[in-house]
């Protein structure tokens, strides 16, 4: 009797929290285009675009970020009350950039989209970024009401969807969405391998694998008019959907595109938590920024590896725990403020990270010796920093590819955000 009247109340919560969700916001999504210039030390927004797209696909419970993640944040007030409706956190290719030499140099655009839940009433939506020193600050500000006619339809297009993986409701589950780069009309049956490919990997690996259920998979098969992903260094430049190239900024290993527009149209073809881009080449590489996107090429060797380690970092913010590779990048992280990523820390405020999964006796730091390998500690070393930087394991797929799992701390920020979409 006592479990009857327990989920006898559960379902009272949840019907409580969806009425409360149709109250506020119809089953349908408001995507905001817009640029983010600047340079190292500025950034500015220019409106673009709204559009709306049909249903609603993330959670109906949880709309306000309880974690925190993320260099930028996007927030809706209700402009009558200033209450918060919804917000996330998110990272952008420009923030990266901005830690590049030629950031210092020059100035840069970068098109970037955010997606909300469609309000019934006008609201303030504010766009806010996270400091060098950890502070948050408004970039952008605007007031919007639901009937706005400049709100216009998103595109839709001609190209059929394939259901991957999963048949659970939008708000119960991560909805990913797997686009195309690079397959020709001729190659997308090659795509089809590939998105359940992408599939299996992400499942291969723990927690993943035993929350499989949690997770929707679909793909958009849109062709690209020449074959293969641009590698700027060797002068191969074929014509491509999404735009994606090695050598970003200058990094060869680094395969992403500045084409939001095109990645946000094609995706929006079906409701989407996560877009992930797979591209056709056998060259290693990719990328992943949260909340925004992750690629890898399909066809290396190590595709399966990068495929959860770059979803890793998209999905669930996870920061890259190596630290002994050439990067683009300079001052990227300030250690004198803890990084918001889960599974990096400066011991500025390590209780809130890891801490509580460790064993007490474990010395903070920890020393990276054998009799150490398979404990869970405080490793120096970790998000392109030698010194100064920890990680929770010697190794990790968030280290290198020579092991077969994500350790307990990044496990446990991967239940964490799989519980943000689908309770």
């Amino acid at each position: 009797m006592k479990r009857i009247l327990l989920t006898i109340s559960f379902l009272g919560l949840l019907l409580q929290l969806t009425a409360q969700f149709d109250s506020v916001f119809y089953n349908k999504s408001l995507r905001m285009d817009y640029i983010r210039s600047g340079n190292s030390e500025n950034e500015w927004i220019a409106l673009e675009n709204w559009y709306e797209q049909a249903d609603w696909a993330g959670s109906e419970n949880v709309l306000i970020d309880p974690l925190g993640y993320g260099k930028h944040w996007v927030e809706m007030r209700d402009a009558a009350t200033d209450s918060v409706l919804y917000s996330r956190g998110y990272g952008s290719l420009f923030s990266e950039w901005q830690t590049t030499a030629e950031a210092k140099e020059t100035v840069r655009s970068f098109p970037e989209t955010v997606v909300m839940p469609y309000p019934k009433m006008p609201v303030q939506i504010r766009l806010l970024t996270r400091t060098f020193q950890g502070d948050c600050k408004e970039v952008f500000s605007i007031k919007l009401g639901p009937e706005n006619y400049f709100i216009k339809p998103a595109p839709k297009m001609k190209w059929p969807v394939m259901n991957v993986w999963g048949d659970g409701d939008a708000a119960d589950v991560v909805d990913i969405v797997v686009l195309p780069d690079g397959y020709t009309m001729e190659e997308l049956g090659e795509f089809m391998e590939d998105a359940r490919f992408f599939a299996e990997s992400i499942f291969q690996f723990e927690p993943f694998r035993s929350l499989k259920d949690k997770f929707r998979i679909r793909a958009v098969l849109a062709p690209s008019d020449e074959s293969g992903i641009p590698v700027p260094a060797e002068d191969f430049w074929p014509q491509t959907a999404l735009g994606s190239s090695f050598y970003t900024f200058d990094s060869e290993r680094y395969c992403m595109s500045y084409d939001n527009r095109s990645i946000r149209d094609l995706a929006g073809q079906v409701p989407y938590d996560q877009i992930y881009i797979l591209a056709n080449t056998t060259k290693y590489g990719g990328g992943g920024i949260y909340n925004y996107y992750g690629l890898s090429s399909a066809g290396n060797q190590l595709s399966s590896k990068v495929i959860v380690h770059e979803f890793g970092h998209s999905f669930a913010g996870l920061g890259d725990e190596y630290f002994d590779s050439s990067t683009a990048y300079s001052d990227f992280y300030n250690l004198e403020t803890e990084p918001w990523e889960p599974n990096l820390t400066t011991l500025v405020d390590f209780d809130s990270k890891w801490k509580s999964l460790m064993d007490t006796l474990t010395p903070v730091p920890t020393p990276a010796v054998d009799s150490m390998r398979t404990v869970l500690g405080v490793y120096e070393g970790g998000g392109y920093v030698a010194k100064g930087m920890y990680r929770p394991m010697i190794d990790c797929l968030m280290h290198t590819f020579k092991g077969e799992e994500f350790c307990p701390a990044c496990k446990h920020a991967i239940i964490q955000m799989i519980e943000v979409y689908s309770e």
